[in-house]
């Protein structure tokens, strides 16, 4: 009887033992750990202050984050952003959420034209 308890543990410990070590596929793999995109968007500047946002030609709008500097001086303008796509960065929760695939961090500002092209 010992024999055959000593082969059943024998038998069945490195099963056990690497089900305990295997990592599991479906950790960290929530949404917010999806990679994030850099891209490069055209479209006309609004907002005031640290609330800005982009409409592209299609009429997609994008919530801007980043250096207000550099987007206030912007306002009203066509211009190109490069950033981040993806998560916002903003955590304050008395703004109502945002929608994460049209969040841009934005890393860099080129000015297009004074005025804004109509869209659709």
């Amino acid at each position: 009887m010992k024999g055959l308890f000593l082969a059943l543990v024998l038998l069945f410990a490195p099963i056990l033992l690497a089900q305990q070590e295997s990592p599991n596929p479906q950790a960290g793999s929530t949404p917010s750990d999806a990679p994030m995109t850099q891209q490069t968007i055209q479209g006309c500047l609004q907002g005031t202050d640290h609330n800005f946002t982009l409409t592209d030609s299609g009429g997609t709008t994008y919530q801007l984050e980043g250096d207000s500097a550099k987007l206030r001086e912007h306002v009203g303008h066509e211009i190109e952003v490069a950033g981040t796509i993806g998560k916002s960065a903003a955590s304050s929760s008395s703004s109502p959420p945002k929608d994460s695939s049209h969040t841009i961090q934005v890393v860099d500002v080129k000015h297009l034209s004074s005025n804004c092209k109509s869209s659709k």
